[in-house]
């Protein structure tokens, strides 16, 4: 009998795609995780209790839900574990938009830090950031000339927020901003659940000649808590190809340019780190 493709993953994995699999649908039940993953349901169960200490999702009798809400923000921990196949390809394309020299703005947040890992070959550039995992990493692995925002720091989401952050940012000027949200909409705008990190992504929206969206498909046609943008400040949007396609090419016909990722972008990619690494 051949194998469905989620049989065999790692314990880590597995919690990675149940939580997408709650995230999507909603919610899911502990017989049908059995189903796909040919696990007993006591494991399926422990994996559940873990990811609802960790905040990841909530258990119901025989399943679980997902704990989404307009103003629900996964913390650093949980968005490692969300989604990261498609972050990484995003990634990728966004590498693209960076050239030798650039002064780029970095948002904070998972997708943004995966782009930051492709910054370290560049031998004159400088980002500016609010992410203290970003700054660290760019710091430690990179050439990069990095400028901190400063201010309070968000505790369990490794950046700063606040006026303190906004004021560094006051007298800036850059290249490009390459930007997160949580909800992507046409007629709503850009959005983000906490207000503080929203007045700093919108501050980093005015600094750019150009303005970069990385968001995956599931924040495609959402709303979250606060604006900070309008769809029009944006200049380009790179999502995964699980995005609606009407709801792209209506982006588009606005004049945004929309790129598409695949996940099978980041899976070759993978297997050259692999093969490198191997060598």
């Amino acid at each position: 009998m051949t194998k469905r493709p989620e049989e065999g993953v790692f314990a880590e994995e597995r919690k990675r795609m149940i939580v997408e699999i709650v995230n999507t649908n909603v919610k899911t039940t502990v017989a049908d995780l059995c189903r796909r993953f040919s696990v007993s349901p006591a494991t399926i169960r422990n994996d559940l209790r873990d990811m609802e200490e960790a905040g990841l999702l909530k258990r119901t009798h025989g399943g679980a839900i997902s704990n989404a809400r307009a103003n629900f923000e996964p913390n650093a921990y949980q968005k490692e574990v969300e989604r990261i196949h498609q972050k990484r390809a995003i990634a990728q394309i966004a590498a693209a938009y960076v050239n030798e020299g650039d002064t780029i703005a970095l948002d904070t947040g998972t997708t943004a830090f995966e782009f930051a890992k492709l910054l370290v070959d560049y031998q004159s550039l400088t980002v500016v950031t609010n992410d203290l995992q970003i700054a660290a990493f760019l710091e430690r692995s990179s050439y990069a000339n990095i400028i901190m925002a400063g201010g309070a720091v968000r505790r369990n989401f490794h950046c700063t927020a606040g006026q303190k952050a906004i004021d560094t940012l006051l007298d800036l000027n850059v290249d490009r901003t390459f930007l997160a949200a949580n909800g992507v909409s046409i007629s709503r705008g850009v959005t983000t659940p906490n207000i503080e990190t929203a007045y700093v992504k919108e501050r980093l929206v005015k600094l750019a000649d150009e303005v970069v969206l990385l968001a995956d498909s599931t924040k495609i046609d959402k709303v979250s808590f606060v604006k900070y943008a309008d769809i029009s400040d944006i200049d380009v949007i790179i999502t995964d190809d699980e995005a609606d396609s009407d709801y792209v090419e209506t982006l588009r016909g606005m004049g945004i340019v929309v790129e598409l990722c695949t996940q099978q972008q980041n899976t070759t990619n993978d297997n050259k780190n692999l093969k490198n690494k191997s060598i």
